[in-house]
């Protein structure tokens, strides 16, 4: 177990378990802390909450008790608890320190460290940034919000190792001392209000990523967007740009035929597999984060004349009788269906729908141009067979649920179609997850061959 580095607080209170508070909490013990846990879901019987009392820490179950705080110097708390928590204003009131999980690993890591925030691509880009230091023989991990605990990630991480962290916004509101070497920031749209209350929250939040770093460290930023360009003009940090929209002397940025990082011509655009407009801009952060940490361009190309995406997030799953099947199942949201939308020209079938939270789809309608038809499923169907009238497309049908979607769409698609899994809603109405939504997408379809 590695050692913490300057962390001088020997009363911790870990405020909510999963595996981000489990692995805080292990790291502390083993660090000779004496931990508090406290999980209002956990119950006395569970397996990790007997697991971290035999390591010696106390766990109170069943609540959030004011009492928790009691001798507490500093909390570490799961970025998905908000901060109007009655346990969090309180501690707040007493000066105490509240932190995440990431803070944490940044005391365990010795080598460089890769941050990426952003509203959308986060994942895709972190993919790309570690593929592409893999292929160029760079050694590297990748852990944070793509599903991998930092903490974890951290105490297998050797000093020459570099590691690529997807930060939320969640985690970045909780950090003090976190100091990436190269900080990426992808773009900033209004989201998460329900946690930050205003966006100015939210983009301090994710501007923290920059916060403590100094002349010589690195800032990966979008030219492109205004909030993120008068943001950083307040960094300390060496600015890398990327755009889409003009040349740059030291940044990445793209014409007609190439993608180039400064002079350097990287990859001519025909190369690359990956699919949108959106994913242009989180290949040229990538594409520049990755050079910044030694990457070549051969490696570069390996990965981008290769990646079709990650899993559902406009993920390529296969051709069959010439209709092309993509699986954007985490387009839970209307953005992230438009930039789906406005990734194809040819026709496309639509298929869409899922958890009702009072949302009108009006915002989807110049982005239909190119839907011949929809097959839609869950709670909101209704709502958006009404704006498939709306947008003048004569096939629209309903399904029960995903898997009978992929039938339907099949059944009415022509060669050279598209059939797009991109449901602009949660899928909590009928699958736990997402990803198990975008699963049976990809089973359904497989089942077609």
């Amino acid at each position: 177990m590695k050692k913490l580095n300057d962390f001088p607080f020997a009363h911790v209170l870990v405020l909510g378990l999963a595996k981000s508070g489990t692995a805080a909490a292990k790291v502390l013990l083993a660090n000779g802390k004496k931990v508090r846990v406290n999980d209002r879901n956990a119950t006395k019987e569970d397996e990790v909450v007997i697991q971290l009392q035999e390591l010696g820490a106390e766990v109170i179950v069943g609540g959030h008790p004011i009492e928790v705080l009691d001798e507490i110097e500093i909390i570490v708390k799961n970025p998905g608890i908000p901060y109007d928590n009655p346990v969090i204003v309180e501690a707040e009131r007493r000066n105490i320190p509240v932190i995440t999980e990431i803070e944490i690993a940044y005391s365990l890591v010795e080598g460089p460290i890769i941050g990426i925030t952003g509203s959308n691509g986060k994942t895709t880009t972190t993919t790309l940034i570690t593929e592409m230091l893999e292929k160029s023989q760079q050694p590297v991990k990748v852990a944070g919000n793509i599903g991998i605990v930092a903490i974890d990630a951290a105490q297998s991480l050797e000093k020459e190792e570099s590691l690529v962290l997807e930060l939320s916004s969640f985690q970045l509101q909780g950090i003090d001392k976190f100091r990436p070497k190269i900080a990426v920031l992808l773009n900033i749209f209004e989201a998460h209000l329900d946690y930050h209350k205003t966006l100015d929250n939210y983009v301090q939040a994710k501007c923290n990523i920059f916060k403590q770093q100094t002349s010589d460290d690195y800032l990966v930023y979008n030219a492109d967007d205004n909030i993120i360009t008068d943001a950083v003009r307040h960094a300390k940090a060496a600015l890398i740009p990327f755009s889409t929209k003009k040349k740059l002397e030291n940044g990445a940025w793209i014409d007609e035929e190439y993608i180039y990082f400064k002079d350097d011509k990287v990859i001519s655009r025909d190369e690359v597999v990956l699919v949108g407009e959106h994913n242009i801009e989180n290949i040229l952060a990538a594409i520049a984060a990755a050079k910044l940490d030694g990457a070549t361009n051969e490696g570069i190309r390996k990965v981008l004349s290769i990646f079709s995406g990650v899993k559902h997030r406009l993920q390529y799953i296969d051709t069959i009788n010439g209709r092309l099947f993509y699986n954007d199942s985490k387009a839970t949201n209307m953005l992230a269906t438009q930039k789906a939308l406005s990734a194809f020209m040819q026709p496309t079938i639509l298929l869409a729908g899922g958890l009702d939270r009072g949302n009108e789809f009006t915002d989807l309608l110049p982005y239909l141009s190119n839907v011949k038809a929809m097959v839609l499923f869950g709670q909101t169907k209704e709502k958006l067979e009404d704006l498939g009238h709306q947008a003048g497309i004569k096939t629209i049908e309903f399904a029960g649920n995903v898997e009978e979607a992929v039938k339907k769409a099949y059944a009415i698609s022509n060669v050279d179609d598209v059939i797009l899994l991109s449901p602009s809603c949660a899928s909590w109405d009928q699958y736990r997850t997402f990803e198990e939504r975008g699963d049976m997408f990809i089973q359904a379809v497989h089942k077609l061959v």
